[in-house]
């Protein structure tokens, strides 16, 4: 059988084409079926993330409106309770009318939703405080034995840090406090409870009112309103977006509203907000029944030929419900114009370029770039020593994935001059790297070397490694108790607790932290040039403090400042002239006591304030320090007499103290004080209270 070389070769070129062909048909069908399936999903997949995008904004407007109404509600107790106690504490009394207005002004400026601060008396009389927006005051006096059938108010103008007297004026008035329900109830109740309250002096007012009696040696001296005005709701609607033509409303279990958004509402000026969606919310309010007033609740109506998104949520206040609404067609219809595009696109991208790319990308970019992330995020996380360096067949991302290794390495560089694990907390927790700060409730400590100024005179640089080793022991016990180190300032260290992560026992650790650092420090051996032990002296407080990023956008310091701080820094100072280790102030005290074991030392007036502080000196810790309890009730005997000016008896008291210690620098100083006073009897403006002139 003859064969014909060139038809045979012909013969596989066409076979060969036909091949390609047919392997480029199969993978363009099942491009364009996964682009066809893709695009189907995708298509779902839109609708659901569109009604997604709904609900995450009705979670957040949710979050929003429950986090104000409980603050709202919070605020009322809080000023109801403060004004509340200093009536019972007998430091106010309700018909000092100064003293009345002064608290009642203040409560309305410090509380920014209050609208009104009451008191009716049970034979009539009526005072209040109502704020007028917010930038005037008025005080308001119905006395039916003065000026029966009138109202005398007083108004002020609200100026930045205080308010001003404008003028006063007497008008005619039939409101009547004894007709009011809420003082009826609350006359006669045991207990403060909330109202719905509509009439006041000024006219009606939907409001509601924390109202309760106010108690005086067991006898009634009247009821106390604090009261809240729907116009404030209202106007706190107004600030949320609820996309661009939805609306969130606050109704009672009844379907009546409590408030609509209005930006211009306010004590003067009642709330005009639109409420076209109203009655889609009272809809859904009557569908969801009781269902919708225990949790949230979600649904989708039609109204007028449109969707509407509509979700209910229970509030923090009794019978009040949070209802959004939402027209469906304000996400829904530019997702669906968007989706239709990209589904072109995608079909004939999909055909273009998916055959040439798809492995080519994965293998060639997608895969290294993955690794590179994965880097990143340890960069991200401040894990440096995890970054690793990945080679790769393209360029840039060789050259990228080098760049981010020379960068963690650069920042690692970096580590022994920021508090590595600070920054990772901070990031953890979501703060941003900008200026800005929250007031919270933390203990912070100073420690400083006893006479380092002359020390490092004496040794010039050769103070350097010891520091250094007086720098990484207290560091070590401050980060192992949880503290957090601010800075160093030459030989000083400052640390604080309770912040950036929560520490309800901030003021404990603190103490003991201190106690460990000087327990470490004798221990240590360290010594100056001298041969004498190096010795250190720490101050401890605790109080409400800023504590943030403080500084510019340029630099920044995550720190704390404040009064509290201030007087940590004080009494640090203060050891010098009582010859202590630790001293610390009365909250710290006050907040660590059980943990351990103190004495208060004296009452001071530190550098910089005029009122007296107690000062404690910190001695151990409870358990371990147990057999002290004898001298420091001796000494503390002797501080109570030396306050009551009994001077001889006080005298014996320290001098029993130092009988038994051997040398005590409080008790000495207490002693010479004890015996110039004795003979020479201070004056009758005498204060047990010691001014420290230095910082």
């Amino acid at each position: 059988m003859n064969v014909d070389p060139g038809r045979h070769l012909h013969a596989i070129a066409r076979l060969t084409v036909s091949i390609r062909l047919a392997v480029s048909a199969l993978v363009l069908a099942a491009i364009l079926l996964t682009a066809a399936l893709s695009s189907l999903l995708w298509w779902r997949t839109a609708e659901a993330t569109s009604r997604q995008l709904a609900s995450t904004i009705n979670e957040q407007i949710v979050a929003a409106v429950r986090k104000e109404v409980a603050a709202i509600v919070d605020e009322a107790r809080a000023a109801h309770t403060a004004i509340r106690t200093l009536f019972l504490q007998n430091v106010l009394d309700t018909r000092e009318a100064d003293k009345r207005e002064f608290v009642f002004l203040s409560q309305l400026q410090s509380q920014a939703t209050i609208s009104w601060v009451a008191f009716g008396w049970p034979d009539g009389s009526f005072f209040a405080a109502h704020k007028l927006g917010d930038r005037r005051l008025e005080m308001m006096e119905i006395s039916l034995a003065d000026h029966p059938g009138q109202r005398r108010v007083d108004e002020y103008d609200v100026v930045p840090g205080d308010i001003e007297f404008a003028h006063r004026r007497f008008e005619p008035t039939d409101f009547r406090v004894a007709d009011q329900a809420w003082f009826k109830a609350g006359l006669s109740a045991d207990d403060p409870q909330w109202f719905r309250v509509m009439d006041h002096p000024t006219g009606a007012r939907p409001s509601i009112a924390f109202v309760g009696p106010i108690d005086v040696y067991q006898e009634r001296q009247g009821v106390l309103a604090v009261v809240i005005e729907y116009t404030r709701l209202a106007r706190f609607l107004s600030q949320l977006e609820v996309g661009r033509t939805g609306t969130a409303f606050i109704v009672d279990d009844g379907g009546e509203l409590i408030a609509a958004p209005d930006k211009e509402a306010d004590e003067l000026h009642p709330a005009r907000g639109d409420i076209t969606l109203l009655p889609l919310a009272r809809v859904a309010l009557e569908k969801a029944g009781e269902a919708g007033r225990k949790e949230a609740w979600r649904s989708r109506l039609n109204s007028g030929g449109a969707a509407y998104e509509v979700a209910l949520t229970p509030l923090p206040f009794p019978g009040w419900s949070l209802a959004t609404v939402i027209p469906e067609a304000e996400f829904l219809g530019p997702v669906e114009t968007t989706l239709r595009r990209l589904i072109l696109g995608l079909a004939v991208g999909a055909v273009l370029a998916a055959l040439a790319s798809a492995m080519l990308a994965r293998s060639v970019i997608a895969a290294p770039l993955s690794r590179v992330v994965g880097e990143l995020r340890h960069v991200e996380a401040f894990a440096l020593e995890q970054v690793r360096r990945h080679p790769s067949r393209l360029k840039e991302i060789a050259s990228l994935s080098g760049a981010i290794a020379e960068m963690a390495s650069g920042l690692s560089a970096f580590r022994k001059f920021i508090p590595a694990d600070l920054v990772r907390a901070l990031l953890r927790q979501g703060v941003e790297a900008r200026p800005g700060g929250s007031i919270q409730e933390l203990s912070v400590m100073f420690i400083d070397i006893a006479g380092f100024t002359g020390l490092s005179e004496r040794l010039g640089d050769r103070v350097v490694p010891l520091l250094s080793r007086y720098l990484d022991i207290t560091s070590e016990i401050i980060v192992a108790n949880g503290g957090t180190i601010d800075k160093f300032i030459g030989d000083a260290v400052m640390a604080f607790w309770g912040a950036p992560q929560p520490q309800e026992d901030h003021a404990a650790r603190c103490c003991r932290a201190a106690l460990v650092c000087c327990r470490a420090i004798e221990a240590s051996g360290l010594a100056d040039d001298l041969g004498q032990p190096l010795q250190i002296r720490i101050g401890i407080n605790s109080g409400r403090m800023l504590v943030g990023n403080i500084g510019s956008e340029l630099r920044l310091n995550y720190t704390v400042i404040g009064d509290a701080v201030n007087v940590a820094s004080r009494l640090e100072g203060a050891n010098k002239s009582y010859g202590t280790q630790i001293l610390m102030g009365e909250s710290t005290e006050r907040l660590a006591r059980g943990a351990v074991v103190t004495r208060e030392v004296d009452s001071i007036a530190v550098y910089g304030r005029e009122e007296g502080l107690a000062v404690h000196e910190l001695i151990g810790i409870v358990d371990e320090d147990a057999g002290m309890a004898g001298w420091i009730a001796r000494y503390e005997q002797g501080l109570a007499n030396y306050r009551a000016r009994r001077f001889a008896v006080a005298l014996a008291d320290f001098e029993a103290v130092l009988a038994e210690r051997g040398h005590d620098r409080p008790s000495e100083l207490m002693r010479e004080r004890c015996r110039q006073f004795a003979a020479t009897m201070p004056d009758a403006a005498w204060q047990p209270i010691v001014a420290l002139r230095t910082k």
